[in-house]
């Protein structure tokens, strides 16, 4: 459908090609001098001043020869008052072909209306930009309740600048994600850490156990991933001597889309010499307080009408008590078949499903739900990590948490495995039984761990995940600036 077969749009282009005609740019290529609204309202109007602002028109209200209107921009809104008695002819002819949506550029001077309102009395007027689609309507009443409020999750996430534009709860959410992300990077920078980059587009994946996106490097003739996860490249570091790195960036997991997952996802993964994972906790613990800070939250937060309970240190459960209090049954001593039995008499086993896959979709039925206030599942089962350290008293066991609010995951950390001989065959191992590993196994990771990683933490936290807790998102979608859709027919 092309532009001018929408009716509305039709009279819009209508109104700009009226605009190029009297010879008004509708797109000039600059601004003349504007204060920020913020700071216009926070002028003296009984002074008289005069002031020049710009802004997004929200409302017009016509009563014959007068006409008021709010502008908006990121910092406020204020009014608008236009009077033709007052105003060049030419002016109050662009003024007609102004619409809702539009950005313009006035200069006048304050004062305030017999109904209180503060206002700007127009005496010159710019177009800077003619909108060509309307937005939808949103009214908000005296009371500021928003009515006929835009709620289609397809129309907010797919144009998201609509969505900003309507919801400040949308918009103040991306910001406090920003925010969020900030006191991440303090904390850790003021911890010592050093924040590096590490290749997105990858010979060879790692790090996780998970489904790739696999594109082609056409100089090379080669096939490559987009990686899964940083740690191996992150590892590598360490080995080189950089015992407090971090990264925060996308990670992309060819996998099914809910309420917590996103095939393109942002991680923080930092990695810690002379630690473990009771360090790694510590550390999770601060950077969720840092990051609650940060958006003036205490430890006391709602989260989808949960009470939350920040206060540190978190509740410690172990992965097989847990598993075995919730069930009631001692599931981690049954069998490949008898646990493939139970989980299909509960619904949830799938063809093929080997006893690690088992035990993991058995908890997540059992516990996870449970997890409401902030907790540590730590000691998981060796064959559910094998990429941790074991357990010096109990080599059942490994050396691995995994951090849970609200029933979601949040983290997964270890005391990172650093023999290389041990690495190697388990990472051989995991190239046997994947169809997609085609180059085998990353031989330069491996190098690095022959040459000698220090002893280490690692620790993986979702940011959007985060997000989503601290700022009360029903969605991970809402916590993602452009999530992804199918395209739109």
């Amino acid at each position: 459908m092309t532009l001018d077969s929408n009716p509305i749009i039709a009279g819009r282009l209508l109104k700009l090609s009226a605009l190029r005609a009297s010879g008004v740019d509708p797109y000039p290529p600059r601004t003349p001098v504007r204060l920020p609204i913020a700071e216009v309202r926070g002028m003296n109007p009984e002074q008289g001043d005069a002031v020049q602002t710009s802004g997004r028109i929200r409302a017009r209200r016509e009563h014959g020869k007068t006409i008021f209107m709010d502008i908006s921009d990121p910092s406020g809104k204020v009014q608008l008052y236009f009077n033709s008695r007052e105003l060049p002819p030419e002016t109050w002819e662009i003024l007609e072909h102004t619409d809702l949506g539009d950005i313009i550029w006035v200069a006048g001077v304050l004062f305030v209306t017999r109904m209180g309102e503060l206002t700007v009395k127009v005496t010159e007027m710019k177009v800077l930009v003619k909108a060509v689609r309307p937005l939808p309507v949103v009214k908000v009443d005296s009371e500021g309740e928003v009515h006929d409020a835009v709620s289609d999750p397809d129309l907010l996430y797919r144009h998201r600048c609509v969505d900003l534009l309507l919801n400040a709860d949308s918009r103040e959410r991306l910001v406090s994600r920003s925010r969020m992300i900030k006191a991440l990077r303090d904390y850790l920078d003021g911890s010592g850490f050093i924040e590096v980059e590490t290749p997105i587009l990858q010979q060879l994946y790692g790090g996780a156990n998970a489904e790739p996106f696999i594109t082609k490097y056409n100089f090379l003739d080669q096939q490559c991933y987009l990686r899964i996860a940083t740690e191996l490249y992150l590892k590598r570091l360490m080995v080189g001597g950089f015992h407090k790195v971090y990264e925060i960036g996308k990670d992309f997991r060819n996998e099914g889309v809910d309420r917590t997952h996103s095939p393109e996802f942002t991680q923080l993964e930092l990695y810690e010499a002379w630690t473990d994972y009771e360090g790694m906790m510590l550390r999770f613990e601060e950077l969720v307080s840092a990051a609650a800070a940060a958006l003036g939250k205490g430890s006391e937060i709602t989260f989808q009408g949960l009470s939350i309970d920040l206060a540190t240190p978190f509740a410690r459960v172990p992965f097989v008590d847990a598993l075995h209090r919730h069930s009631g049954e001692a599931l981690f001593d049954m069998d490949h078949a008898a646990l493939a039995r139970h989980a299909g008499r509960l619904g949830i086993a799938t063809g093929g499903a080997d006893r690690p896959d088992l035990l993991d979709k058995l908890f997540d039925h059992y516990v996870t739900p449970t997890l409401v206030q902030p907790t540590f599942v730590i000691d998981y089962p060796v064959e559910l990590s094998p990429l941790a350290k074991g357990k010096p008293d109990n080599p059942m066991l490994t050396e691995r948490f995994e951090a849970f609010i609200a029933g979601i995951e949040l983290a997964n950390a270890f005391s990172e495995q650093n023999d290389p001989l041990l690495q190697r065959r388990i990472l051989e191992e995991q190239a046997a039984s994947s169809g997609h590993r085609e180059g085998g196994v990353d031989e330069e990771f491996l190098y690095a761990l022959e040459v000698g990683m220090p002893p280490a933490g690692g620790l993986g936290v979702g940011v959007d995940r985060l997000a989503m807790i601290l700022t009360d998102a029903g969605s991970i979608r809402d916590t993602i600036l452009f999530p992804h859709l199918r395209r739109e027919k």
